[in-house]
Order: C-alpha cells, then sequence, then structure tokens
C-alpha cells in the first residue's frame, strides 16, 4: 500500500475537468488499497467524497504549510502550475526526499502561457521553473501535450496517461421522432479558450432549421455577457441557449436531451467533456487544439481547425445527417470509452508510475 497525496487547485467541479478528474483518479487509487489523501488550495476537498466510491479518500484540510507539517507520503502528486502552493510543496518534497509527480495540465500550452503572460513570467522565475525541473516525474494526458513539454524539456520523458472517466448507466439511444427539434450541446467553462464565439459566428452563418443550441456552464472572466451579446446582435435568442453550471441528475439530463456535442476550444489538454459526451452515447465535433483525433479514426465525430468556417462545415454535415446516424456514431464513440478510458485501468497506470518514482525518484 502507497501513501499518497493529490493536490489540486479545487475540486469544485464548476472550475473544469481536473477537479473531476483528479477527484476521481483519488476514488479510484484508494480502490486499488493505496492510502490516498487530497487537498486543495481553495478548501474544497471534501467535494472527493462524491467523487470516491471505496469512501475511503481522506480529506486534508487547513494551510498547505500546516498539512505538510503533519503528514508523510510515500508520493505526492501535485497537479497544474502557475499557483503558490507549488512552491511549499516543492521545497517540502526536496528537504523530504519525497518523489513529487507534476500534472501540467494544459498548463504549458501555448495559449495557457501567453494568457496573463507578465505574472507568469513572475511566476517562472520566482518557483514554477524549479518546480518542474526538480519534479521526479512530469505527467501529460495527450501527445501533444508530452510535445510542449519536450519542446522546453528534451532530456525528460514526460508520462502519458490519459484521464479517466465514468461510464453511466443508460438505456440506448434512439433516432429522435421525425420533425423533433435536435439540440447542440455545449458543456463546459463560459470562457474565451473555448472557442464560443467562433461557434456562434459558424450557427449564425448556417441558421439551422430544426436544431438549436444549448450552452452550458459557468460564466469566468465575465465573457458570457460578451456571449449574450454576440447572440443577440446576430438575432439567435430564439435558437441559442445558456444555463449556468449543471452537475449530476441535472448534466445528466443535458446530455440526455442533446444529439450532438460540441468542443469548438482553441486548446485542451484532454477535454474531459468530450470523453463525457461519448460516454453518454453522442458524437463529438472539436478542434485540433484537443486530442481527440480518434473522432475521425473510429468515426465517431469531426476534429477540425480552431475556425469558423472549419467548425460551420463540420456542424453542417453532422445536422444533415440521418438522426439514426448519429445514434449509431455515438454508441461507436461510448464503446470506444468503455474499453479505453475506464477508471480501474486508468488508476493502475498511475500506480505502475508512483512505484516507478518510489524506486527511481531522480527526476526522469
Amino acid at each position: 500500500m502507497t501513501r499518497l497525496l493529490l493536490t489540486n487547485p479545487s475540486f469544485q467541479l464548476e472550475h473544469g475537468g481536473p477537479a473531476y478528474s483528479v477527484g476521481r483518479l483519488a476514488g479510484a487509487l484508494s480502490a486499488l488499497g493505496h492510502d490516498v489523501s487530497v487537498w486543495a488550495a481553495d478548501g474544497s476537498a471534501e467535494r472527493v467524497r462524491a467523487m470516491d466510491p471505496s469512501g475511503s479518500v481522506k480529506i486534508a484540510t487547513g494551510a498547505i504549510g500546516d498539512l505538510l507539517a503533519g503528514g508523510r507520503w510515500d508520493v505526492v502528486h501535485d497537479n497544474g502550475l502557475w499557483l503558490p502552493y507549488g512552491a511549499a510543496l516543492t521545497r517540502h518534497c526536496r528537504a523530504e526526499a519525497i518523489p513529487r509527480l507534476l500534472s501540467v495540465r494544459g498548463m504549458m500550452q501555448p495559449w495557457a502561457w501567453n494568457h496573463r503572460r507578465w505574472k507568469k513570467r513572475i511566476a517562472w522565475a520566482l518557483y514554477q521553473k524549479r518546480g518542474i525541473e526538480s519534479a521526479a516525474r512530469l505527467h501529460a494526458t495527450a501527445e501533444d501535450e508530452v510535445g510542449k513539454i519536450r519542446e522546453r524539456y528534451p532530456a525528460r520523458r514526460p508520462l502519458l496517461i490519459a484521464n479517466g472517466i465514468d461510464i453511466p448507466d443508460m438505456v440506448p439511444r434512439t433516432p429522435k421522432a421525425e420533425g423533433e427539434t435536435r439540440t447542440a450541446l455545449f458543456l463546459g467553462r463560459i470562457h474565451p479558450v473555448k472557442g464560443l464565439t467562433m461557434l456562434v459566428d459558424a450557427w449564425a452563418q448556417l441558421r439551422l432549421a430544426g436544431w438549436r443550441l444549448q450552452l452550458v456552464g459557468p460564466d469566468e472572466e465575465g465573457f458570457r455577457a460578451q456571449l449574450e451579446a454576440q447572440i443577440a446582435a446576430a438575432g439567435l435568442e430564439d435558437s441559442i441557449a445558456i444555463a449556468g453550471p449543471a452537475s449530476g441528475d441535472a448534466k445528466r439530463a443535458f446530455y440526455d436531451a442533446a444529439s450532438l456535442f460540441l468542443l469548438p476550444s482553441y486548446t485542451e489538454n484532454f477535454g474531459i467533456s468530450a470523453a463525457e459526451a461519448l460516454a453518454h452515447g453522442l458524437p463529438v465535433i472539436t478542434t485540433t487544439g484537443t486530442p481527440w483525433q480518434v473522432l475521425e479514426t473510429e468515426g465517431c465525430g469531426w476534429w477540425v481547425a480552431p475556425e469558423t468556417e472549419a467548425i460551420g462545415r463540420a456542424l453542417a454535415e453532422a445536422t444533415t445527417l440521418p438522426d439514426a446516424r448519429l445514434v449509431a456514431m455515438g454508441a461507436t464513440g461510448r464503446a470506444w470509452v468503455a474499453d479505453n478510458l475506464h477508471w480501474p485501468a486508468i488508476a493502475k497506470q498511475f500506480a505502475d508510475a508512483y512505484a516507478d518514482a518510489i524506486a527511481s525518484p531522480l527526476p526522469a
């Protein structure tokens, strides 16, 4: 049994994919028999209880200094960059000779580097460069992210382990009735990086009869107001709706009501909502800024350039397909997710990585 500490900026699901994926990883590792503790910078670790089928993950609270002074772990697994608590973890793990695995969670992508660039330059000089270089292992969720790490650190061999996904029990989908309105769904943060302005522009150009667009997620940086103004200016209030964050049964209801899922992001290190949509039997349109080329190779969606015209072409093709074809594509995607992203297998890959870091703790 390995004693593990998993740290994350937040486990509030409205803050994005890592809140779910790190929380579920903790539960899956605990189910394998490991002694797992979780801590969140915003104090939200308690939320992991709802993501832990084993019921045995330990919830750590308080300031990071108090946490580190009072515990002992075989491995620390930190998630994300650019937050000051990471400096405390780096110092503690170095002083106590504890291997530290660092999941970069998309934060070495060009868009992330350039967002609030001056603050990141300061953080890089003060603590982040040292934090990355001293980590025993670096972890990425997709090939593109591995490439971005190796551009900066050619000698490193990042771990490539995808995020896991829960496969919901569900009645197989059936085609919609003739004349019934179909829904295209986006579910995620209402944030500029998600490419929603491109999506609204594409929707405005197509004016799709018999379809509506549903956007669901928390507003970030006041972007929802900007998006609503764009929708109003295009006269699309009757065909595009925006709802706030959804979780649990409410979130599942949005997936169940949809016929097609959209993730038009400029960049994603993984794109957990695309995996969730596939698990719910929906075909997906996303961009080459995400690691979802499998949509094309497996025939369960579209993987196009992050450009209005390309998104529009994919939308035009998808929305003219017979509904039975969309249902079949969704079933193919659901089967692929079940075969490749089920949590027990993902947790075993991480457990093996932790064991390797304990045996060979020098940065690799």
